[in-house]
């Protein structure tokens, strides 16, 4: 699982911001949180403040993979990668298909 998670974290990290795969701001989001968890685990950054709305976003989806009761770093993993195969899979471009193959 380690190695499709490394390629799923490749392939949304160079997802280009005008290509046809566009992930939601939530989908962003839990990409990040489940991304943190699998790297880092429990949230060990205190919340950020009033004036940095982003990063307080941020915090809070990496809080709520970590309150998930049976969450583990490897099942943060597994959820990082069937969500990417999902939004690739709703997307019916050729480019998602191709970053799909690299994936399965």
């Amino acid at each position: 699982m380690a190695d499709k998670f490394d390629t799923a974290v490749k392939i949304v990290q160079e997802l280009p911001k005008d290509g046809p795969v566009q992930p939601s701001t939530d989908d962003k989001l839990d990409f990040y949180g489940l991304y943190k968890f699998a790297t880092v685990g429990a949230v060990n950054v205190p919340k950020p403040g009033l004036f940095d709305p982003a990063g307080k976003a941020k915090w809070n989806a990496w809080s709520a993979v970590a309150t998930k009761q049976d969450m583990s770093t490897e099942k943060a993993k597994t959820e990082y990668v069937e969500k990417l195969i999902a939004i690739l899979k709703a997307n019916e471009s050729e480019d998602s298909k191709a970053l799909l193959a690299q994936l399965e």
